[in-house]
């Protein structure tokens, strides 16, 4: 697609859906939910979120992006941890198993990057009761991945929680935390290996897991996306490494760094998108969507009604 036809595309992101024949919504940061029976009908919309805030303008297809990177990774990971997904009727759906959320995000993290950088940065050694060793730079590879669980709050700021913590508040009990714990990091491990397989560098990523009615944990929201991970080129990496230089990006970090540069940190009102800055993240999560997959990104322009309802 053309800048021009992203810039046509601006006012027609999907902000929202009205479906009232699947029940009632449930509109979180970027998804739109709809209960039926024991499933979900969850339409990724093209909302964007940075440091816990939903900014006011959409970004064109973004929403198709992400929904049809988590099936492709559902559907490659399914025989390291069983996911919620049953079928895939449009870019921007994804019907689900109903599943009870675990109140925990299973943030992993291979190298120092966003919010574990900045606490470091800022002199913090300690990340989730964990030490990090001193003189590592931006980016840099940690010694071994790194487990860093946050709670997940409804509104403002999800909390960075020691795993000793979750059990001791009640939030999950010993052997479900091990469960999801291992899980976790064997995601993270195929996650990482089909990345360095397409040049690419997993630098963290996060997890979400449900309980589904049977019993079974599932990996449930979204997978290796780049809403919920961080990726940069592997060619040329150690060389901006050693020369402590910005690494070429695939992630929403872009976002977070403008919005910083802009002297937004996450309080109060967030400010208005610049339809150059809407352009050029959509941009952003078609190139990851390319270099992930090996194939163009070509949006799905079927009627997202018919193909939700029949």
């Amino acid at each position: 697609m053309t800048d021009t036809d992203l810039l046509g595309a601006l006012d027609h992101g999907l902000r929202e859906t009205h479906f009232d024949a699947l029940g009632e919504r449930y509109q979180g940061k970027v998804r739109d939910t709809y209960a039926r029976g024991d499933q979900l009908v969850l339409v990724t919309t093209d909302r964007i979120s940075a440091f816990d805030h939903v900014f006011g303008q959409t970004i064109p297809f973004k929403g198709q992006v992400l929904n049809r990177l988590a099936a492709y990774f559902f559907e490659r990971t399914a025989d390291v941890a069983p996911n919620h997904v049953i079928a895939v009727p449009h870019g921007n759906v994804t019907i689900a198993h109903r599943c009870t959320p675990i109140p925990i995000e299973f943030v992993v993290r291979g190298h120092l990057a966003g919010h574990a950088w900045r606490v470091y940065a800022a002199g913090g050694r300690t990340l989730c009761g964990q030490r990090l060793p001193d003189g590592l730079r931006q980016n840099a590879p940690l010694p071994s991945p790194l487990l860093t669980p946050a709670t997940k709050a409804d509104e403002g700021h999800d909390e960075d929680i020691a795993l000793a913590d979750i059990v001791a508040r009640g939030l999950l009990d010993a052997r479900t935390l091990g469960t999801l714990t291992d899980l976790a990091l064997a995601l993270y491990a195929r996650g990482a290996e089909m990345a360095r397989a397409r040049g690419l560098i997993l630098l963290d990523t996060k997890y979400e897991f449900g309980r589904a009615a049977d019993g079974r944990l599932l990996v449930m929201d979204e997978m290796h996306t780049p809403d919920s991970s961080r990726y940069v080129y592997a060619d040329g990496f150690e060389d901006q490494l050693a020369r402590d230089e910005p690494q070429r990006q695939l992630s929403k970090e872009f976002l977070r760094e403008w919005l910083l540069a802009s002297g937004f940190r996450g309080e109060g009102s967030p400010p208005d998108l610049p339809d150059e800055v809407r352009v050029a993240v959509a941009r952003r999560y078609f190139e990851t969507f390319e270099a992930l997959t090996g194939s163009p990104f070509i949006p799905d322009m079927q009627d997202l009604r018919v193909a939700i309802t029949g």
